[in-house]
């Protein structure tokens, strides 16, 4: 029994990343005039490391140009329509698809009709991935999966340096630089990794640029160049401060 819990206990240190030392980074943050104000507002943060990295790279996928409402709810239902069912006395919950499993989804409603000698009408084929609410992504998840069978074991990730995992990783359909650092800090941990999209480059341009209209190239380069070591964590800081300060508000456009 004593096992089982050390391994429970393990593994939620590993997500909450409870190994992190914030009081250490508290004090980086506060020899940034910048981000020292982030402190009050941040206090206690921590990364959520995804216990499956397969699971991130998908959903990560997902995310691309989406709102996370969106994204999180087809993520749900494919866990629904795919994944292994648990049922405890708390709820019932889902875990999520693997790769085989991936490579034999319908993308289109269409699809799954045509498979089944459409012996419905075609808005009653819901176990497929456009009914999910992935839209164009679809393919890029399916190829995704496949290149993950074919090509690479995920866990050599893991030993790789930041530079050698992010070529590795940008090299998948339906994955640019942003993607491809979120993929990076919330499914293997690594916490050099700057994810940039619209928000943290306004952000970084009002704090640190005087407004400047930067590209996200840009502010990936200065985040990974500035912050160091700290860099996924002072953007998940700059993105929550943000919005808790009301700054977010005030760079709106």
């Amino acid at each position: 029994m004593k096992t089982i819990e050390n391994e429970i206990k393990n593994e939620l240190s590993k997500i909450y990343d409870l190994d992190f030392d914030l009081e250490k980074f508290y004090e980086f943050l506060l020899d940034d005039e910048k981000l020292a104000p982030s402190v009050d507002f941040c206090n206690g943060l921590r990364l959520f490391i995804a216990k499956d990295p397969f699971e991130c790279i998908i959903s990560s996928i997902c995310s691309a140009n989406n709102s996370i409402a969106r994204w999180t709810k087809s993520i749900d239902k494919i866990k629904h329509n795919w994944g292994e069912k648990v049922e405890f006395d708390s709820g019932i919950f889902y875990g999520f698809p693997s790769p085989n499993q991936f490579l034999d989804f319908y993308e289109t409603p269409i699809e799954e009709a045509d498979a089944d000698g459409h012996s419905y009408e075609i808005e009653c084929y819901t176990h497929n991935m456009k009914s999910c609410g992935v839209g164009y992504r679809a393919p890029y998840m399916k190829k995704a999966s496949q290149m993950i069978l074919d090509e690479m074991d995920l866990n050599d990730i893991f030993n790789m340096d930041y530079e050698e995992a992010f070529d590795l990783i940008l090299k998948m359909p339906g994955v640019g630089p942003k993607v491809a650092d979120c993929i990076l800090l919330y499914g293997f941990g690594f916490e050099e990794a700057f994810p940039s999209d619209v928000w943290i480059k306004r952000i970084v341009s009002h704090l640190y640029f005087d407004g400047e209209e930067i590209s996200a190239d840009k502010t990936r380069d200065f985040g990974i160049e500035h912050f160091g070591d700290y860099a996924g964590y002072a953007q998940l800081y700059l993105f929550h401060y943000a919005r808790k300060s009301g700054l977010m508000e005030k760079i709106r456009k």
